[in-house]
């Protein structure tokens, strides 16, 4: 048991992303704005498709508002999601991907976006082992840590 808690703790201090229930957060080392540069580099370099890049503090000075930064991207890759909308249609809620980019209370800027395991598992046509889960877990980890610094 003692082995076991350790190999646990070890392996959660060796993640480079904090999970909170279904999210996946990760530390960047700059400001939003040139996080989310990085991150829609990174996304267009992986060949994937951006959609849109959200930018919420914007949106609430538009409307008088204020809003610490915080920017969505909307991206995707038709080999990675189509699988899964052919499993089920429904699939199409949660895609395409998204990732948000956000500043926190103690002006730590953060990347987070939702465990596609977890995404999808509500989804009776989905299968948690389905390949295409495994590709976009991995896409987002590798997408989200280039686009952090590390």
């Amino acid at each position: 048991m003692k082995r076991f808690l350790t190999f646990a703790a070890l392996t959660f201090l060796a993640s480079p992303a904090l999970a909170d229930d279904d999210l996946m957060k990760v530390q960047a080392s700059d400001d939003v704005a040139s996080t989310m540069d990085a991150l829609e580099a990174a996304v267009d370099g992986a060949g994937a498709t951006v959609f849109a890049r959200v930018d919420h503090a914007q949106g609430a000075q538009d409307a008088g508002m204020e809003l610490a930064p915080s920017q969505v991207l909307i991206f995707g890759n038709p080999k990675l999601g189509t699988p899964a909308m052919q499993d089920d249609p429904l699939a199409g809620l949660y895609l395409p991907m998204k990732v948000l980019v956000y500043e926190d209370a103690n002006g730590q800027v953060w990347l987070a976006y939702e465990d596609p395991e977890e995404m999808f598992d509500e989804l009776d046509g989905i299968d948690d082992d389905a390949e295409y889960i495994q590709k976009m877990t991995g896409a987002l980890g590798k997408l989200t840590q280039k686009a952090a610094g590390g």
